[in-house]
């Protein structure tokens, strides 16, 4: 017999989950498109060496899904939408802004919030500057604001994050290796990283990471945090500065941002300053699955249903007219009204329509608020207007 379950880290989503999904992607695209982002979609699988590009030894990339087709050709699931700009963004007008949401693959241990096939919904510019960065932080406090997730914004730079490791002599072939130590203290003790970081020489950086904001005024790339924080300002956005922040791709280049929920004390969203083709860009990635779990916000239910008492014919006329009103409508032709209410109560429908001899003849027709009880004789206007006002 064959295995029907789902693959570990894959999971079906139905009725509310699904719903819910659906309305925080609604959310999500709404503001990506007030914002300018015009949309893309790309291909699931691509090149295996397209897809690794020159980040192979980035934990994500090498958590990869591989295969081959009947050619034998070595092929690969993306495993995020960046590296596809690289393709997508040529000969495009600058600045070019680009939402894509979508599913992507990593071959990594699962947790809560982590699955191995999950939803992205990134927003970038090709041809951006500190000012874009400070918009798109803009548009994800708006996002939050509208998925109800109080949430912290830090904000970091890898040009001052180089410039302190230079200053304190790290040789340039441990570089991003002691930077991933480093992006670990918000999740490990100090004492943990300090160890992590001994056999490269560089303990030492626990001390130089753990100062105020005032002491890295004496960088020079600290100016990029300054201004950053100047344009957050004038969107109405706090950001605080993390020093040690770095997010684990190598190929951020200048500012990188993460938004933490306050709530569980977790990042949910991230993102940062990187070159497409020697075009400098930034972008930020929203994670479904992590808002998915956190977000209140809930999805929409079916408005309606008809039940049909011996009357198919006029049932069916009333929710085609239902439905041209936007209004949707879930017509049922053949069960009981018992059967039918319980139905409705299980896809949480609120309101029920009984459709029958006296109802057509009066063109009057019982409508049932699931909730109250309470049961009212209304015409096909009048029904209308209930779905309108709410």
């Amino acid at each position: 017999m064959v295995n029907i379950n789902n693959v570990k880290g894959f999971s079906d989503y139905l009725g509310a989950d699904a719903t819910k999904r659906e309305k925080i992607k609604e959310i999500i695209k709404k503001q990506f498109e007030l914002y300018g982002f015009e949309p893309a979609e790309t291909p699931i699988i691509e090149q295996e060496k397209f897809t690794t590009g020159d980040n192979e030894k980035d934990q994500a990339v090498r958590d990869i899904f591989k295969l081959k087709d009947r050619g034998e050709r070595k092929l690969a699931l993306r495993y995020e939408f960046t590296f596809q700009l690289k393709r997508i963004a040529k000969n495009q007008k600058l600045p070019y802004k680009r939402y894509q949401i979508g599913d992507v693959f990593r071959d990594e241990p699962i947790r809560k919030g982590r699955t191995r096939q999950f939803v992205q919904l990134d927003a970038d510019i090709i041809g951006s500057n500190i000012k874009n960065e400070a918009e798109i932080l803009a548009m994800a406090k708006k996002i939050f604001e509208e998925l109800k997730i109080p949430i912290k914004i830090y904000i970091n730079n890898r040009k001052l994050t180089n410039e302190i490791l230079v200053n304190e002599n790290i040789k340039e072939r441990d570089m991003n290796q002691v930077i991933r130590e480093l992006d670990k203290l918000d999740k490990l003790s100090k004492k943990e990283v300090a160890d992590n970081l001994r056999k490269y020489g560089a303990e030492r950086l626990i001390k130089t990471f753990d100062k105020e904001e005032k002491e890295f005024e004496k960088y020079s790339y600290y100016k990029e945090i300054k201004e950053l924080k100047k344009f957050c300002k004038l969107y109405s956005v706090e950001v605080e500065f993390r020093p040690f922040l770095a997010r684990g791709l190598s190929y951020y280049n200048g500012s990188v941002f993460e938004i933490w929920s306050e709530k569980l004390n977790v990042s949910i969203c991230g993102g940062g300053s990187y070159l497409i083709d020697k075009t400098q860009s930034t972008g930020i990635t929203f994670g479904l699955e992590p808002i998915y779990l956190i977000s209140e916000v809930k999805g929409k239910n079916i408005d309606v249903e008809i039940i049909s008492i011996n009357e198919d014919e006029a049932s069916i006329r009333l929710a085609e007219s239902l439905r041209k009103e936007n209004i949707s409508t879930i017509l049922i032709l053949d069960k009981t009204i018992g059967k039918a209410l319980d139905y409705a109560n299980s896809k949480g429908i609120k309101k029920v329509i009984f459709v029958g001899k006296d109802e057509v003849k009066e063109k009057k027709f019982k409508v049932k608020d699931m909730e109250s009880g309470k049961e009212k004789l209304m015409n096909e206007k009048e029904i209308i207007e209930i779905f309108k006002d709410e």
